[in-house]
């Protein structure tokens, strides 16, 4: 349902800027925006967007080549389609948050997440969560903020699972767990960005916050399966669930009114 408002509020925010963009294939098409002169693109807000082009690293980000275009997308004319273009991206909607000018300077958002002014975030970072035999994880971390670590959700369907086999191998799964008490089944854990999350706040002593959309009731249940299972209550009080909507009533007014026309968000 969430998918569906929300591609039906692109589609109209699309027509109403007269943005460029198209739709995918399919009965339920996403749209997917694009950029346009040198510092505009429809999926981000004017001042992120800038802000993004202006930082070498964060404009990387950009270049995510989006995996599944060239089967559910029409052929782009000028460069390949990235999977922050998607009006489903959550990393986009991270992006055009925490990239605008004003929102690091707000003491509000930093009072709401823990984290000092002065940071400036780093988006897809590497987790390199210990593993055992001295080996490392290499999957990404969605943004990391001074001391704070952010995955950030909206309409994936869940935080993914994966094979015992797999999470067994962090060095510190059962020091920071109560396994028999997780969500699983037979041959899988469930949750499995959240319980990798978990254990890099462990590993750098950091704090975690889940952003989520306050209409995805499953996701947050899901965060509070896996947060009772944590042993030690230090680390569970450094772990946090926010949703979009909380974190909107911080942000600038225009951020906040951009956040309500596209994803329905206030």
């Amino acid at each position: 349902m969430l998918r569906v408002e929300l591609a039906e509020r692109a589609k109209t925010y699309a027509h109403a800027k007269a943005l460029p963009h198209c739709l995918s294939y399919g009965e339920q098409p996403v749209v997917c925006f694009e950029a346009f002169g040198s510092k505009l693109h429809g999926n981000f807000h004017p001042a992120s967007y800038r802000g993004i082009r202006s930082n070498a690293d964060w404009n990387a980000r950009l270049a995510k080549v989006h995996t599944t275009a060239r089967r559910c997308l029409p052929p782009p004319q000028n460069r390949e389609r990235a999977e922050l273009d998607s009006c489903m991206s959550s990393d986009a909607l991270l992006m055009t948050i925490f990239c605008h000018p004003a929102v690091l300077r707000r003491d509000a958002v930093g009072r709401l997440l823990g984290f000092e002014l002065k940071c400036r975030p780093q988006f897809g970072l590497r987790a390199r969560v210990p593993l055992v035999g001295g080996r490392l994880d290499t999957t990404e971390v969605d943004m990391q903020i001074g001391n704070l670590l952010v995955e950030a959700k909206l309409t994936e369907s869940d935080f993914q699972r994966a094979e015992k086999t797999k999470v067994l191998r962090y060095r510190d799964f059962l020091a920071v767990f109560d396994e028999a008490a997780l969500p699983q089944s037979e041959r899988h854990y469930h949750s499995y960005q959240l319980l990798r999350n978990v254990l890099a706040a462990h590993d750098r002593q950091a704090s975690f916050c889940v952003l989520l959309d306050a209409r995805r009731s499953d996701l947050l249940e899901a965060w509070y399966a896996v947060m009772k299972c944590v042993w030690a209550a230090e680390l569970r009080t450094a772990c946090k669930v926010l949703t979009w909507q909380e974190l909107a009533r911080a942000l600038p007014v225009t951020l906040q009114v951009f956040l309500a026309q596209k994803y329905g968000i206030s």
